[in-house]
């Protein structure tokens, strides 16, 4: 398969039909109108144009404010991993946790930026190049964000089930060494489809990864309330909690949504719709939340949040001890 057409194959895969959902209605035309507007060469033909009009302008309505709130979530949303990003990378000694953290922020910071930029499509002009690039991107960074929780999860798990067998048999740049080949890995397979060698991702990944953290966080969970070794409920534990559960209910429904995508067949062009719509906006807020979840974990039982204070809170957030052997220098 040549890359044209490699890149046409993407081009009508369930990922591009999920982001045009979002653009349908507002994308320009060659006059600089949006396209919903022209009631006349609406998506399906039809002739009731009486009817279509009413409908697709309470639509049209709904996708322009949910985008307006989108990209200002969002760029809200950057400062905080900013944030984070400035603070784990330059301020804070990191350990095999926090190293995942920093990925995760990174991968969070990307998706919103691509975010940005397919939001700002439906109302200005972008280059289409510029615009499959950035959902290839955001798909890249959002399977790599599922991975960092998915080994986050896996990796507490295993040093509170079994401590002594954690600290002998882990290696120490452990997490760094996954952290790098998870993001090559995403890169590499980028580069496989565009160039008409491979599939860009796997539905059943998705669900292989929820599993995982699934599991792990809720081994964690019975491991805390039940049974005579109970380990102990810490504000590192909670912030892993909250974090996993804020995915759940915000992130984890695109992945679902593109898992269920081909099965919708020819009631995709209508359920999608409204569905799209508000699952986009939730992806956002998903990013969003990490950095408020970890300043404020970091502040429970302190009566201020200042700003001298932050890098305090997140190493509160984030770090589970100070034990030598958790400590990574990447």
């Amino acid at each position: 398969m040549s890359a044209p057409d490699s890149l046409l194959t993407f081009l009508h895969s369930p990922i591009i039909e999920y982001h045009r959902f979002i653009s349908l209605f507002l994308c320009r035309n060659a006059s600089g109108n949006f396209l919903s507007m022209d009631l006349t060469t609406l998506y399906w033909n039809t002739s009731n144009t009486t009817l279509n009009s009413s409908y697709y302008t309470n639509h049209l309505s709904c996708f322009t404010t949910l985008n307006f709130l989108t990209v200002i979530i969002a760029v809200l949303g950057l400062a905080g991993n900013a944030l984070v990003l400035w603070l784990l990378a330059f301020h804070l000694h990191r350990n095999a946790f926090s190293v995942y953290v920093l990925n995760l922020a990174g991968a969070d910071f990307l998706q919103l930026c691509m975010q940005i930029v397919i939001s700002l499509e439906c109302f200005l002009p972008i280059n289409v190049i510029l615009y499959i690039v950035s959902l290839i991107v955001f798909m890249i960074a959002y399977i790599a964000g599922l991975c960092m929780i998915a080994a986050i999860s896996a990796e507490r798990c295993l040093s509170a089930m079994w401590p002594i067998w954690y600290h002998c048999q882990r290696p120490r740049h452990t997490s760094a060494i996954m952290c790098a080949l998870i993001w090559v890995f995403f890169i590499l397979l980028s580069l496989l489809v565009v160039l008409g060698c491979g599939v860009l991702f796997s539905y059943e990944f998705y669900l292989v990864l929820s599993v995982v953290s699934s599991v792990s966080n809720l081994s964690l969970f019975v491991k805390m309330i039940c049974g005579s070794h109970r380990i102990p409920v810490t504000r590192f534990y909670v912030t892993i909690a909250l974090t996993f559960m804020v995915f759940i209910f915000f992130g984890l429904p695109i992945g679902i949504y593109m898992f269920l995508l081909p099965m919708f067949k020819e009631f995709r062009y209508i359920v999608s719709y409204d569905i799209a719509k508000v699952i986009i906006f939730l992806s956002c807020v998903n990013n969003c939340a990490n950095p408020v979840i970890y300043f404020l974990m970091g502040s429970v039982r302190h009566s201020s949040l200042q700003c001298q204070n932050l890098k305090q809170l997140l190493q509160r957030a984030l770090g589970p001890s100070q034990r030598s052997w958790e400590l990574e220098t990447v």
